[in-house]
């Protein structure tokens, strides 16, 4: 099976072409077209020019990509698009282009929660990967421990209660000054700083659920580089990211690690854009070698929004025989029931 996915949920724009059976999925394609630098001016993303950004490189990437995989649109047996979570207007720039295009050609249209697309981006590098597992997503707009029962139902069991971890990070990074976007550079930054600098305090909640809060440290770091500067005091940025993110890996750890007890499972999956951080993924990595438990981690290039994790996921909803039609909407906040129809 050919399919055709889209991505645009937030501030990248994809369209992935891949090839896929219940042995393996193939990437054919996996175009990307990137903001960074339109928002780098902002320091953060701007919802409304994400959205015109996404309707001027639609078109072009889906001919590069069927290009790209030696393809015609005859060829393609899905169209996949997400439709939830992430920035309603942007959503609906990919809703809305993969439902003429699907219509206009009578190819079957699949609707696609983009956490579970995270999810499967681990599917396409590691077909030995079969549910259930624990899945930990995380990026700038989500933090999210999941357990997935099956290619298709998931629940969640611990979520953040205010800012996802990437949020943290490109916010205390822009407060240090550092470039956007600032989880990248603090994850560098971090590598050469002395992480027992100082003692924040911790994004686990202490009671007995698995969710997460980061809005408090995030605040703690802010007033304590407002009270240097204040202060006239001398801080090193190398530290305070050092420092800072062996907070966020422990947190993250400390709550991971309560889950698979819970659960008994033993796989451990990471999944979204932070999930590139090279900190939390040895931190992981030594968690799961102590309790010996399999973690699978995405290679970097799959690990922020891509088409192609959203074909993976399709493959999976399709078979279940729900199809979207011509009244499929965009959601800004995951929703548990979609427009389908069964084949």
């Amino acid at each position: 099976m050919y399919i055709l996915a889209f991505e645009s949920s937030c501030d990248e724009t994809s369209a992935a072409v891949v090839s896929a059976n219940d042995k393996s999925i193939t990437v054919l394609s996996n175009i990307i077209a990137s903001q960074i630098s339109v928002h780098a001016l902002y320091g953060g993303v701007v919802p409304e020019i994400a959205s015109r950004a996404h309707v001027e490189a639609i078109s072009n990437i889906t001919y590069e990509a069927l290009e790209k995989a030696e393809l015609e649109l005859k060829d393609i047996d899905l169209i996949a698009v997400t439709n939830s979570p992430g920035l309603i207007g942007a959503l609906l720039v990919g809703v809305n282009f993969a439902k003429a295009l699907a219509f206009a050609n009578n190819i079957p249209l699949v609707a696609v929660d983009h956490i579970k697309g995270h999810i499967a981006a681990n599917y396409i590098e590691y077909p030995d990967l079969k549910p259930p597992f624990v899945a930990f997503v995380a990026s700038g707009g989500h933090t999210s421990i999941i357990k997935v029962n099956s290619y298709t139902d998931t629940e969640t069991i611990g979520r953040t209660r205010d800012d996802a971890i990437g949020e943290a990070f490109d916010k205390v990074g822009r407060i240090m000054g550092l470039p956007y976007p600032g989880g990248k550079e603090m994850d560098r930054f971090a590598s050469i700083g002395d992480k027992s600098f100082a003692k924040f305090p911790s994004g686990a909640i202490n009671d007995d659920t698995l969710d997460f809060s980061f809005s408090g440290l995030k605040t703690h770091i802010v007033n304590y580089l407002h009270n240097a500067s204040q202060k006239g005091e001398d801080i090193s940025k190398e530290n305070v990211a050092a420092a800072f993110t062996k907070t966020v890996c422990d947190s993250v750890v400390a709550k991971l690690s309560q889950a698979l007890d819970r659960t008994g499972l033993k796989t451990l999956v990471m999944a979204g854009g932070v999930s590139a951080n090279s900190h939390l993924r040895a931190a992981l990595c030594d968690m799961c070698e102590k309790k010996r438990v399999k973690l699978y981690m995405p290679s970097l290039a799959l690990c922020g929004d891509n088409g192609a994790m959203i074909a993976a996921q399709a493959y999976h909803d399709s078979k279940l025989g729900e199809f979207s039609g011509t009244d499929l909407n965009a959601y800004a906040t995951k929703v548990t029931k979609r427009n389908t129809f069964h084949s």
